[in-house]
């Protein structure tokens, strides 16, 4: 079975249009701000395809476009401004980065009351404890598409392809939190075959072209591919050598059309919980 996240982003945004509207009626506007620093044609793509999430759910958004050549202090200035700015309920730096500013300092810099994307040490430090109410947002929505697909993670297996701060460390612990067994591979594993073949639920998030091949999973398995990858001819492919793994395995993510949409529905997740958050102080 394919597991279809454009859809279910469509779902997850119609409802928090209804959250938005409740949240008007108290004379709420969640409002998010993304920043972006220097001209990375993908970063640009991102941020578009977020601002225009924030006009279908009927949210504020305002960019902050900065040239490639400004400094670490000058961007922590303007993060600095929009963790004062009321009408302001998220802030996003889009990554990457110009190599001469320190993404842990940008990271550290935002509040984490409006720490949309879930990358401030505090934040994270709530996922460890088991007391966090907002996730980062590419594990976030991984869980959704198990979650809305009744895919049990309590039990199983799990082995995550990738130790990225931004995917592979909290996704790991949000399945611990949940139960499964959970073993997380990188470029020092040996016999990253073994681990795979393994998985009840296995997840590739390293962005090599079909990396994941028939012989590296389990009969049954669920797949969730996150690697966005463009080929030589153009097209888009994931981590996961989709065509032939797909008659193998249960339930697979397709990409484009997966992990990808359900990222930016649940980052307005996200923005409407820190609105409500807001409200109740």
């Amino acid at each position: 079975m394919v597991l279809d996240g454009k859809k279910l982003a469509g779902e997850i945004k119609s409802q928090i249009r209804e959250e938005v509207i409740r949240l008007k009626e108290k004379g709420i506007i969640p409002g998010l701000a993304v920043v972006i620093v220097g001209n990375d044609p993908a970063s640009k793509v991102y941020v578009k395809n977020k601002k225009r999430a924030c006009e279908e759910i009927g949210v504020y958004s305002e960019e902050v476009a900065l040239r490639e050549e400004t400094t670490q202090d000058q961007l922590l200035q303007v993060i600095s401004a929009l963790n004062k700015d009321k009408k302001i309920h998220g802030i996003l730096v889009q990554f990457p980065l110009p190599g001469h500013i320190s993404s842990s300092a940008v990271t550290r810099a935002i509040s984490p009351e409006k720490d949309v994307d879930c990358f401030n040490e505090y934040n994270l430090g709530k996922i460890c404890s088991g007391e966090a109410d907002i996730f980062p947002c590419t594990p976030f929505g991984i869980i959704e598409i198990l979650r809305s697909n009744g895919i049990e993670i309590e039990g199983k297996t799990c082995t995550i392809v990738g130790r990225s701060n931004i995917v592979g460390k909290p996704l790991s612990l949000m399945m611990l939190s949940r139960n499964a067994t959970v073993t997380v591979c990188h470029s020092k594993t040996k016999d990253i075959k073994k681990f795979c073949s393994q998985a009840d639920i296995l997840v590739s998030a390293v962005g090599k072209p079909k990396l994941i091949s028939e012989d590296m999973v389990k009969k049954g398995a669920t797949l969730i591919d996150v690697g966005i990858n463009r080929l030589p001819d153009g097209k888009l492919c994931g981590d996961v050598d989709f065509e032939r793994v797909k008659i193998k395995a249960e339930h697979i993510t397709p990409v484009p059309g997966g992990v990808g949409p359900m990222t930016i529905a649940v980052l307005m997740k996200n923005l409407v919980k820190l609105a409500e958050k807001y409200d109740n102080k």
